[in-house]
């Protein structure tokens, strides 16, 4: 799937992006372009980041709309409770 249409720039090439160790929109735009002409693709790109681990995602209910989970719903779980 396209992520960024201006630059032919798919999600496994975000996510080879991320592996590689972006971990901003920034640095994914130096790495592949994504993001650095319309603009429309850089929420997409922040909700891949979140979903990786590498920066939250700016909001939970989008990365609801965008069928990812709910940003360190994984990591949560078990350490939550301290008093």
């Amino acid at each position: 799937m396209y992520v960024c249409s201006c630059h032919a720039v798919t999600e496994q090439r975000i996510q080879r992006e991320i592996a590689a160790g972006a971990a901003t929109p920034r640095e994914i735009a130096k790495g592949c372009g994504a993001g650095t002409d319309c603009g429309s693709c850089v929420r997409r790109i922040q909700a891949l980041l979140g979903h990786h681990g590498a920066r939250p995602c700016p909001t939970s209910r989008l990365a609801a709309r965008l069928g990812l989970p709910e940003p360190g719903a994984a990591a949560v779980s078990g350490g939550a409770e301290a008093a």
